[in-house]
């Protein structure tokens, strides 16, 4: 690839951070699996054939660091979710004690659905997309999003007593 490494830094570091930090809700782990994440770019940009083709890597790469990194936290608590720094979404609007509740949901998901569940609707890619990311069938993708979003949504009404 002949884009200055620089270059795919500024590009796609909000990206990279924005996966991370929305797996893990840690700031600070967020940069540093960023940084991790750019280290190996810088050492297999030879590999990468086009601008597609290092979207895709980073997003996968970022993925798989920040699932790492959980198991390795599960194994070996840190701190707790609730004493991390809060960031402001980009999307987030309307109640945003409903946006936090709705954030903690996600983060009990477990790592695959959660994963498939922040490319879709923190990055807004498609079930194949996240399906070629994840290394999984896309019917696996699509029960992933079709469960998680019908938990999320029985956990919601039921933390709302149960009004709708």
């Amino acid at each position: 690839m002949s884009t200055p490494f620089a270059e795919l830094v500024r590009e796609h570091q909000s990206m990279v951070f924005s996966i991370a930090y929305h797996f893990l809700r840690d700031r600070t782990v967020a940069e540093e699996i960023a940084q991790d994440v750019f280290l190996k770019l810088f050492r297999n940009l030879d590999s990468l054939e086009s601008p597609a083709h290092v979207t895709f890597w980073l997003r996968r790469v970022t993925v798989h660091r920040a699932v790492d990194y959980a198991r390795k936290r599960q194994r070996r608590p840190e701190i707790a979710l609730e004493d991390t720094a809060e960031l402001r979404d980009r999307h987030e609007t309307g109640d945003p004690m409903l946006n936090r509740r709705l954030q903690a949901l996600v983060q009990s998901l477990p790592e695959k659905p959660r994963s498939v569940m922040i490319l879709r609707y923190q990055e807004d890619l498609m079930p194949e997309e996240i399906a070629r990311i994840l290394d999984m069938p896309v019917r696996t993708v699509k029960s992933h999003l079709h469960r998680s979003l019908a938990m999320l949504r029985e956990k919601m009404e039921r933390s709302m007593g149960g009004s709708r």
